[in-house]
């Protein structure tokens, strides 16, 4: 039987996580001498409150939830999937070369080839810590958050030396052809008498990470496959009595993870900087271990708390431009966050579990 309903462990445990985040957020405002109050309101009306606003919330949006379903997948067999950063950057590499050299007539048929390229280059990434934990039992945390050092090392050395335009002193390459743009929120959903998401980065590539989560969710739920990752993580010698192969599952889950956080980069680097460029990632792939915690590793928990933190991200941003709130405050809130949704889960889950059984005892 179990402890507590789902829906309380779906959304009433993060709430309370939430609820508890947000308290010791203000105590943090009010001790460097800010209102948390208009702190709040400040936060609300710079990522919510214009279209302009809106399009910086769901640009960030829209790279977290491809690596929150990327630690996600990883979650569900088991899997600590930290390398998602150096995945991206990867996946950007695999972009930039389809969208510079290839004659793409259209940018729709760029699109497919970009996500294309964008996973190809991430699973590959994301294959070999799954092959050394898969075969040599090196543990999957080292490995990829070595890997991310390499990736960014590599990503280094090819914007210098080998993509970089003739006589340019930019580490980035040049400029995408005008075919490869993506049509972004302003052009989509303005007309000539309103013009809205003016200068936003948010773009089409958003709707294909809302595609993401739907295929995720079927993927883990409506398949075989699926089911293999899922009994493997929930029991590894349950899984091999099964007939499921951990060297197998091991490496798919992986690959999947990998692809879809390289599929970040068809947001922030085609549609948004349409180049490549350093450090485009601007630590996404860290982000989405915080969203996959929130999000219960479901892709609709994903969809949600990859807003909560396109919201955070954008709002972060608006207290440092408009008050003596540093930027780095919006990385204490996040941490903060991250702690209680993930190493503080019981302190708010136990307690529950306790009032439901108690409601549960008196009810019969």
């Amino acid at each position: 039987m179990e402890k507590m309903p789902k829906w309380a462990d779906v959304v009433l445990i993060p709430l309370i996580s939430l609820l508890l985040a947000a308290i010791l957020s203000a105590l943090v405002i009010l001790a460097i001498g800010e209102n948390p109050i208009e702190a709040v309101n400040l936060m609300v009306t710079g990522s919510l409150g214009s279209t302009y606003g809106w399009g910086y919330t769901l640009y960030y949006a829209t790279n977290f939830m491809f690596t929150g379903l990327a630690v996600a997948v990883a979650f569900h067999a088991r899997l600590f999937n930290i390398g998602g950063e150096g995945q991206a950057m990867l996946g950007g590499l695999g972009v930039a070369i389809v969208c510079l050299y290839i004659p793409w007539p259209h940018w729709s048929i760029a699109l497919l080839g970009a996500c294309v390229a964008s996973a190809l280059f991430g699973a590959a990434w994301a294959a070999i810590p799954a092959y050394l934990q898969a075969k040599r039992g090196s543990h999957i945390v080292i490995t990829t958050i070595m890997f991310n050092f390499i990736a960014a090392a590599f990503l280094n050395y090819m914007l210098v030396n080998v993509m970089r335009p003739q006589g340019s002193q930019d580490p980035a390459t040049a400029r995408f052809p005008e075919a490869v743009h993506l049509p972004t929120f302003q052009s989509m959903f303005s007309s000539a008498e309103n013009i809205v998401f003016r200068g936003a980065p948010a773009n089409i590539s958003f709707f294909v990470a809302i595609l993401a989560c739907i295929v995720v969710w079927a993927l883990i739920w409506r398949t075989r496959l699926g089911y293999e990752i899922r009994a493997y993580g929930h029991s590894e010698t349950g899984a091999v009595y099964a007939g499921i192969s951990p060297v197998r599952i091991t490496i798919i889950a992986m690959l999947i993870s990998g692809a879809l956080a390289g599929m970040m980069a068809i947001n922030n680097v085609m549609g948004e900087a349409e180049r490549l460029v350093l450090n485009s990632t601007e630590g996404a792939g860290f982000i989405g271990i915080a969203v996959a915690l929130m999000g219960r590793s479901h892709p609709f928990g994903v969809f949600l708390a990859a807003l909560l933190f396109g919201f955070l991200y954008q709002g972060g941003a608006e207290l440092a431009l408009w008050t003596s709130i540093p930027r780095e405050l919006i990385v204490v809130i996040q941490a903060l966050v991250i702690l209680f949704t993930g190493a503080l889960d019981n302190m708010v889950r136990i307690p529950l579990e306790k009032l439901f059984l108690t409601l549960r005892t008196r009810a019969d």
